[in-house]
């Protein structure tokens, strides 16, 4: 028989949705049966994973994480002052931004592996977002603060989704979104090198592929051969550094400190040649000193509060998705857990930090955590070595970075960003789905034709239509019987199924609500007149039972109750009975509730299996005709 599911009060189904909601890892599992001093240990642990590593680091960890962290902040210092420019941000913003957040993640972070700091797409976007209303050239001050105004907002929304565990909120970005708006952004950031690189001085404030090509070629004039010839041969050095790399793993200290090679070796030309005195451009002067304070800077109203949050909820979405997906990726290499709540707060709160100390956007970069975790860290110490090698460079190595080339700048930034261009996983989503390459496509197009914000919102509300309609629009297949086996399959699916006379044997794919109810209402009647027709055609038996097999059916509601009502008093009308097999708990629970009079839910209407349900009917069927054979 078919039993209904334990009776649970409705407090008790609640609590336990609820948790399955925002506690589906049961933090508090390692609590239960721990004493007072453990629970407070475990606390402290929980809250700062520093304390799981730290009490028992030793010299042998230390080695490696301090490779690990020289390594990185060779890559970090360049890319920080290159990012920040692409933020429209003072080049120096961007090295303070690799000081304070590695500290904060060392502490709060669940990941070994992750290197903190500024991430190209992040930066345009904030770049992108703000120049909108505000120009960094004729009011650099008012976007200064906005940066750091909607880096506070990115904190608090990424804090606050780790603290109320509301991540699953970014799984709407799909791996198809992701991959099509990174390839868009990575194409938009390369197209704005093109003033660096090639030298304009006019170019335009504007982000699609059309208005900065019309650009480029609407300024030949300004094109600067000496700028073009220097930034061609260190975007070539750059890139067979990260070809070598690619090729040979081993080999990853040749693309971690291709780089600050570049820098080095750049500014010595420049300083040497005073090639500043015709035609390239340079960084200039640049602030000595650790980060200044700038909680006094946060705007909290005025007429940019709007801005501001917008911005900041989209910078945050989109650094927390790489941070998590980078430390998760990592992780799964080392076998180790990464807790994603925590990632959250802690990226979360690393943000609101750097806000009030002169730090704009960051998360965990997927070039530079890929060089921390070749070059062997073992803790997220590493962070810490590169905060202390960045803290010298900003007290006493500034004064060497005034004669880089910006031309240099956005030569590393464009071989940054060619790694997030990935043809063969958009080639895997042609071949495995049409429609996630179709989300894919619209994401790139999207970007580079309209813009980076929209491009991904058209993205998402794609993915998001997808969803719907598969809620909407659930499948249903009709069942036919493999040969030999008691097992029912989709009779288009499994050619060799054979349909049994006088059964109509449906399968629902999905959860029955109010959403898809008609449709499935509709979808059953004409399976059920598409059969009868064919079966005249044939001159086979009527048909006498339609069976429903709801092992997929999820849940319902409702609506969905009300549907199988309906059909029951339908097939009554056509002389058929209607048959249910294998309800889940909560779809059971329900029927049960609705069949107040007891003549929907009877044993005969009820079955666990579709073999079961045709053998005892098809035994019905025999003795009726019996009955009826004897009686003539």
């Amino acid at each position: 028989m078919v039993v209904p599911p334990p009776p649970r009060s409705t407090i008790e189904k609640l609590r336990s949705r609820l948790k399955e909601t925002f506690f589906p890892d049961d933090p508090l599992r390692q609590f239960k049966g721990q004493t007072l001093k453990k629970k407070l240990l475990l606390g402290a642990q929980c809250i700062f994973p520093i304390l799981n590593w730290g009490p028992n680091y030793s010299p042998k960890l230390f080695k490696s994480d301090i490779v690990s962290g020289l390594t990185i902040a060779s890559l970090a210092i360049p890319q920080g002052i290159s990012y920040a420019k692409l933020a429209n941000l003072p080049p120096i913003v961007g090295l303070y931004s690799s000081f304070v957040p590695p500290l904060v993640y060392a502490v709060l972070g669940s990941s070994r592996d992750l290197a903190v700091g500024p991430v190209s797409i992040a930066s345009l976007v904030l770049g992108s977002m703000l120049m909108q209303e505000v120009s960094p050239n004729n009011d650099p001050i008012l976007f200064l603060e906005l940066a750091f105004s909607s880096t506070f907002f990115a904190g608090l929304f990424q804090t606050s989704l780790g603290f109320f565990r509301l991540g699953f909120i970014i799984d709407f970005l799909s791996k198809a979104t992701l991959i099509g708006f990174m390839a868009g952004a990575a194409i938009i950031v390369s197209l704005q090198q093109l003033k660096g690189l090639l030298g304009i001085t006019h170019f335009t404030k504007e982000m699609g592929l059309v208005p900065v090509l019309s650009s480029v070629f609407h300024n030949i004039k300004e094109w600067s051969w000496q700028t073009i010839l220097m930034g061609f041969c260190f975007l070539v050095f750059l890139l067979l550094a990260r070809h070598v790399t690619m090729r040979k793993p081993k080999l990853f200290w040749v693309s971690a400190g291709a780089p600050l090679v570049s820098v080095i070796l750049s500014t010595l030309v420049v300083f040497a040649s005073k090639a500043n005195n015709h035609g390239i451009t340079v960084i200039g002067k640049l602030q000595e000193g650790l980060n200044p304070p700038s909680w006094h800077m946060l705007h909290f109203h005025g007429s940019h509060l709007g801005l501001v949050m917008k911005t900041g909820l989209v910078t945050g979405i989109l650094s927390l998705t790489e941070g998590i997906a980078v430390g998760r990726t990592f992780a799964a290499l080392k076998d180790y857990q990464v807790d994603g709540n925590k990632e959250m707060i802690a990226i979360g709160f690393m943000n609101m930090v750097g806000s009030s100390t002169s730090c704009y956007v960051t998360t965990g970069s997927f070039s530079r955590s890929a060089v921390n975790h070749n070059a062997g860290a073992k803790t997220a110490a590493s962070n810490i070595v590169m905060s202390v090698t960045v803290m010298v460079t900003l007290l006493f190595l500034m004064p060497l970075f005034q004669y880089t080339p910006n031309v240099v700048l956005g030569a590393i930034i464009v071989t940054a960003v060619v790694g997030l261009i990935d043809i063969p996983a958009a080639y895997s989503i042609w071949k495995i789905d049409k429609f996630d390459f179709v989300v894919t496509l619209c994401a790139f197009l999207g970007v580079i034709f309209i813009s980076v914000q929209q491009g991904l919102a058209i993205a998402v509300g794609l993915s998001i239509f997808k969803i719907l309609l598969q809620i909407i629009r659930p499948k249903t297949a009709m069942l036919g019987k493999l040969p030999r086996t008691d097992i029912y399959r989709n009779l288009h699916h499994y050619k060799e199924a054979a349909r049994i006379p006088g059964f109509l044997i449906l399968s629902i794919e999905s959860a029955v609500n109010f959403a898809n109810c008609t449709y499935l209402n509709e979808r059953i009647l004409r399976w059920i007149e598409e059969h009868e027709a064919e079966e005249d055609m044939e001159k086979q038996s009527s048909l006498q039972f339609v069976m429903l097999d709801l092992s997929a059916v999820s849940s319902i509601d409702t609506s969905g109750v009300s549907l199988f009502k309906d059909l029951r008093k339908t097939m009554e009308k056509k002389g058929v009975e209607l048959v249910l097999v294998n309800p889940l708990g909560e779809v059971l629970e329900k029927l049960q509730k609705a069949d107040e009079a007891g003549d929907f839910m009877k044993p005969d209407n009820l079955y666990l299996t579709v073999g079961e349900a045709v053998a005892s009917l098809s035994s019905t069927m025999k003795g009726q005709s019996s009955t009826m054979y004897e009686g003539t």
